[in-house]
């Protein structure tokens, strides 16, 4: 027998010892996807327009500005220099885009998948923005990033979100963006 078939002590098979996907189970993936969309919507609170804490060297631009001032990967805090501190504007504005369509997604369970991956790159970008700073606890990096690839492996929009009510949908149409959309839910 292989490895996955080998029987167990309850009488099952290590094949039946998957993860749990009992009501519980679910209950948890949909609290922590939740949980995220919310600390995303809180986190676009302090980033504010038009400048971004630029003329105060605070907000966004203070911690965007740490990459540079406590490198963690050297290529970024040339990116974040040359090509993101002189856009500045433009950053904040795609940087509030983002994190707010992060919230909102996540929140409603709508392309799941999707933006848990967007999620995984903008902790990254977080992560090699301030790793590196004063006073930064580093677990809390990892952990975003670790959530978002829970969020992303457990497909977690199917339980209490939009995607679990539109897979059927975009499961039986021809359409390219329905197909894309099932791809990414």
């Amino acid at each position: 027998m292989s490895d996955l078939a080998e029987p167990t002590t309850t009488g099952g098979t290590a094949a039946d010892e998957g993860l749990d996907a009992g009501r519980a189970a679910r209950a948890v993936i949909a609290g922590l996807r939740i949980a995220v969309a919310l600390l995303w919507i809180q986190n676009v609170s302090w980033k504010i327009p038009p400048d971004f804490g630029r003329n105060d060297h605070t907000g966004l631009f203070q911690f965007t500005s740490y990459a540079v001032e406590h490198p963690v990967v050297p290529p970024f805090s040339w990116l974040v220099q040359y090509v993101v501190l002189p856009n500045f504007t433009l950053f904040g504005y795609a940087t509030l885009l983002v994190e707010f369509s992060l919230g909102a997604f996540l929140l409603a369970g709508l392309l799941t998948r999707f933006w848990a991956a967007i999620g995984i790159l903008q902790a990254l970008a977080i992560t090699m923005s301030v790793l590196n700073a004063p006073n930064e606890w580093h677990w809390s990096y990892y952990l975003m990033l670790a959530v978002h690839a829970v969020l992303l492996a457990t497909a977690a929009g199917r339980t209490a979100g939009l995607d679990g009510l539109l897979r059927p949908r975009w499961r039986t149409s021809s359409n390219r963006l329905a197909k894309w959309a099932l791809r990414a839910s």
